[in-house]
């Protein structure tokens, strides 16, 4: 338990250590961010199949494949509606919220909830791996959430600034997203702590919220700003050290 919760704090601090970096660097590149977000979907890539996807298909028994098939599915359509509610990073991204001198109070705030809602079902991934007993996948799952959280954290700065809230109410701000993860964290742990026949499922739910997020909002944020070829390479980096890693603790 009492490693959960130092993963768990770990995985919501992330985004606060990605805030205080956005008070100190308030104009680091897009490119530097980009690698730093690919890398991180390379990792998470990898631990959702490796660390969730696979492991449900073997705790599922005879119906595994559908519990998986069914599970994947259920989280990508989770964020999904989410998405429709509160659209999220990139969508947000794409409006007056990049453009600082002209940030809308209104909007800025909608990005701070859109993050923190899109933070639950991310810490809910890093709790549920914990349940397969396999605590080095987990860790990773953990690391990989944690690395996306740091450049998500450091956007949350300049906007806010801009729009005239004041640092410590910025920084409170960021802080109150990386609870949301602690608790989402705490949830996934728990949940299958509880009852282990919805192991499987879980485990395919965390998968799909993690493929899902990789696609719809890391993939095409880390390609909005021309640095493609780095990010890909990245990417790439990224998931064969989750692979690397892998073999050496499996």
């Amino acid at each position: 338990m009492e490693m959960v919760l130092l993963t768990a704090l770990g995985v919501g601090g992330a985004t606060v250590i990605g805030a205080a970096i956005g008070f100190i660097f308030k104009n680091l590149s897009h490119k530097f961010s980009d690698i730093v977000l690919s890398f991180a979907a390379g990792v998470m890539l990898a631990a959702a199949i490796v660390g969730l996807v696979l492991p449900s298909l073997e705790y599922g028994g005879d119906w595994g494949i559908l519990v998986t098939v069914v599970g994947i599915f259920a989280g990508a359509l989770c964020l999904n509606l989410a998405d429709k509610l509160v659209p999220h990073l990139h969508k947000l991204m794409g409006q007056e919220i990049e453009e600082h001198r002209n940030a809308n109070l209104n909007k800025v705030l909608l990005f701070v909830f859109a993050i923190a809602i899109h933070n639950l079902p991310e810490g809910i991934a890093a709790g549920v791996g914990f349940g397969s007993g396999d605590t080095a996948q987990a860790l990773i799952i953990a690391g990989g959430i944690a690395l996306q959280n740091i450049p998500e954290g450091m956007v949350i700065i300049g906007p806010m600034l801009a729009a005239g809230i004041s640092k410590k109410r910025t920084f409170v701000a960021a802080l109150a997203t990386g609870l949301v993860e602690v608790v989402g964290t705490l949830i996934g742990y728990f949940a299958v702590s509880i009852s282990q026949a919805i192991l499987p499922f879980a485990l395919a739910f965390a998968g799909g919220t993690m493929l899902y997020v990789i696609s719809d909002e890391m993939i095409p944020e880390t390609h909005a700003h021309g640095s493609e070829r780095a990010a890909t390479y990245a990417l790439l980096v990224g998931f064969c050290f989750m692979l690397v890693m892998d073999f050496f603790l499996g």
